[in-house]
């Protein structure tokens, strides 16, 4: 039987199971789904702007396939490159911080203090917080990295997890409007419907994540997917024409 003060002692475990974060620093989701999106798009617009040339469909899938490896590793490349740049600048500002804390800890406690006192903590209290924040050398740059940089030093991003995400969805999104063509198909329209279907797909997965409602994120990815195909679709009819 439940006793009157055990609903006191439930409640912050309670209030634990319905608060939790999902995990935005992880450096996974924005590349897997920029990747898996880019890839349905690009490859989509590449084999319509191919097909729209009346070529043959063998043309079409090697064409696709082409854009896929290298779509996939140009995606991977760049993403290991910019995440491990930026990693890299962030921790050249870490060992600055690091560097002002041992060489100038007073300092750095009374800039602490600060902006605790900015943010409406009493004066006294926040140097106290300071003071005691302080001792821990490793916690301290912590705080500061936080409060100065916007950055948590034990969750930076990997490059190669998004390298690897990136290169993964890349392959996966690009493969869907290849695979009908794959199975025997020799017209545009099973690719474009199998594309699309897959964008649609991404925008609703992509809306677990988000604040937007899976019917907004969805229709947007199919809209931009469709418009894309189409206007490659007509100037690969145009340039077919000219070259012909």
């Amino acid at each position: 039987m439940t006793q009157p003060g055990d609903k006191d002692l439930t409640q912050p475990a309670v209030h634990r199971l319905n608060h939790r974060h999902r995990d935005v620093n992880g450096g996974w989701l924005r590349p897997a789904v920029f990747g898996a999106m880019d890839g349905l798009v690009s490859n989509l617009a590449l084999i319509s702007g191919v097909a729209g040339g009346s070529v043959a469909p063998n043309t079409i899938v090697l064409t696709g396939l082409a854009g896929l490896a290298a779509g996939a590793f140009s995606m991977a490349a760049g993403e290991y490159t910019s995440v491990a740049s930026q990693r890299e600048l962030v921790q050249a500002e870490l060992d600055q911080e690091r560097r002002e804390l041992a060489g100038h800890p007073a300092e750095e406690q009374a800039e602490l203090a600060a902006r605790y006192r900015a943010r409406g903590v009493d004066p006294k209290l926040a140097d106290a917080v300071a003071e005691q924040l302080s001792r821990d050398p490793e916690q301290a740059l912590e705080l500061h990295a936080r409060e100065e940089l916007g950055v948590d030093p034990g969750e930076l991003p990997s490059p190669t997890v998004a390298a690897v995400a990136s290169f993964c969805s890349f392959a996966v999104g690009a493969m869907l409007p290849v695979l009908p063509y794959l199975l025997g198909a020799t017209v545009l329209w099973p690719a474009v419907l199998v594309a699309l279907s897959g964008l649609f797909l991404c925008g609703v997965l992509v809306s677990k994540v988000t604040a937007r409602t899976w019917w907004y994120t969805g229709l947007r990815q199919f809209i931009l997917g469709g418009t894309a195909a189409a206007l490659t679709y007509g100037l690969g009819n145009l340039l077919g024409a000219a070259l012909g």
